[in-house]
């Protein structure tokens, strides 16, 4: 239906009065070529919320604008044919763009706008739906046993958020459904390494479906190895998964590593233990402790 509505914009736009033609361009994951004039504003639809990445060696002849899915090319000088990224928000997918600009003759007209459409077979993706789930599974009794997919849903978010912290942008795996999420400001993560000598830092969280996994950074605060226990991990956790599991002495190159955090039904926040406060055990009174969400414990 896309390529229906942005086709039947084409033809209106070339016959209305004053109006440039719109060319279409179908992405199917080969490189899209976009030439460019020099001097001359170029409009690339694309109808998403999309991040543009572009190398440095045209950052300053390439100006890009992008607003409300519509992006704005204009080159200052002539630049080589060179290669950019759109990728989209909220799924991580990528559009590659191939441009060139060069002086264009005085006779020529300016280049059309140009609108990008889904190709007519997308591709299975990692973390895609299986056959299975997309059909509706039914229960004996007919009752739908809800989505499955090829991959467990946390290596899938495990997986997709180590590549968006340390792979470069063009290999990372668009998952259909993920959304990142806000962490608090100022989480406190005192409770979640309690005996080994490491600093916790929450670094970014993800979510798909009821699922959520939190990326968090772990630091030696010792001058001595420290090696990693997932189950030293004190909170409801799914499923715990290290980057590296030893951490070298404070300040050397491997004093620091990741851990993803997967929880479900509820954020890192909600899954970690309260922190214990101050216990009063005057003779006569029984001991009392509160936590930082208010609970109070006797004894």
């Amino acid at each position: 239906m896309l390529v229906r509505i942005s086709i039947a914009l084409a033809v209106a736009a070339s016959v209305a009065p004053g109006a440039h033609a719109l060319e279409i361009l179908r992405w199917e994951r080969l490189p899209l070529a976009v030439p460019l004039h020099v001097n001359q504003e170029r409009v690339v639809f694309i109808d998403r919320n999309v991040r543009v990445g572009v190398p440095p060696s045209v950052g300053q002849r390439l100006r890009v604008q992008s607003a409300a899915g519509a992006i704005y090319l204009r080159a200052s000088e002539p630049i080589e044919p060179t290669r950019i990224q759109l990728q989209d928000a909220d799924t991580g997918a990528l559009i590659l763009l191939d441009i060139a600009a060069e002086a264009a003759p005085a006779d020529r007209p300016p280049l059309e706008p140009v609108r990008i459409v889904e190709g007519e077979t997308a591709p299975i993706r990692y973390g895609d739906l299986s056959a299975e789930a997309e059909a509706g599974t039914a229960k004996a009794d007919g009752a739908s046993t809800g989505p499955k997919r090829e991959t467990p849903t946390p290596v899938v978010l495990t997986r997709y958020a180590a590549q968006n912290l340390f792979a470069p942008l063009r290999t990372v795996e668009p998952v259909a459904g993920v959304a990142r999420v806000n962490l608090k400001r100022g989480l406190a993560l005192d409770t979640l390494l309690p005996t080994p000598p490491v600093r916790a830092t929450a670094l970014a969280s993800w979510r798909l479906e009821d699922m959520w996994v939190t990326a968090v950074r772990l630091k030696n605060m010792s001058k001595r190895w420290v090696t990693l226990d997932p189950r030293d991990l004190q909170g409801d956790f799914m499923t715990a998964t290290f980057q590296h599991d030893a951490l070298g002495p404070v300040e050397t190159a491997d004093d620091t590593t990741v851990v993803y955090l997967v929880t479900r039904g509820r954020s890192l926040a909600e899954s970690l233990l309260p922190v214990i406060g101050q216990v009063s055990a005057r003779p006569g009174r029984r001991a009392v402790a509160t936590t930082t969400h208010g609970v109070r414990h006797e004894k």
